[in-house]
């Protein structure tokens, strides 16, 4: 079993930066790889950025290429993502996922994923 903890998130207006972190617990975490997704009202959940387990390979929604990053700090346990330029549609509720499949995590199919924490961008 993984356990993802969440935190960072908040408000921020147009242009902008926020960070957020999760933490994972449980066994062999820096086996899986570590990915976000989001949700923004009234929409379907989607992909938004994936790293493997030893960080040398990473993945975008085309949406957020270029101004986001993703990391990982795997004596932390730890996945951040650093959202940098940030736009009133980045708003959504971002959950931090895990999985042992790069492309599970890509296709939103991963076994676990945080508790959620809220972005909202102000125009």
């Amino acid at each position: 079993q993984v356990q993802l903890v969440q935190s960072g998130g908040g408000s921020v207006q147009a242009g902008g930066s926020l960070r957020l972190s999760c933490a994972a617990s449980g066994r062999t975490s820096s086996l899986y790889a570590m990915g976000w997704s989001r949700q923004a009202p009234g929409k379907e959940r989607e992909f938004v950025a994936v790293i493997n387990w030893s960080g040398d390979t990473t993945d975008y929604a085309d949406s957020v290429k270029g101004r986001f990053t993703i990391s990982r700090d795997n004596a932390k346990n730890t996945v951040y993502l650093q959202m940098n330029s940030l736009k009133p549609e980045d708003t959504a509720v971002y959950y931090c996922n895990a999985d042992r499949s790069f492309d599970h995590i890509a296709t939103l199919k991963y076994d676990y994923w945080g508790q959620g924490t809220r972005v909202t961008v102000s125009s």
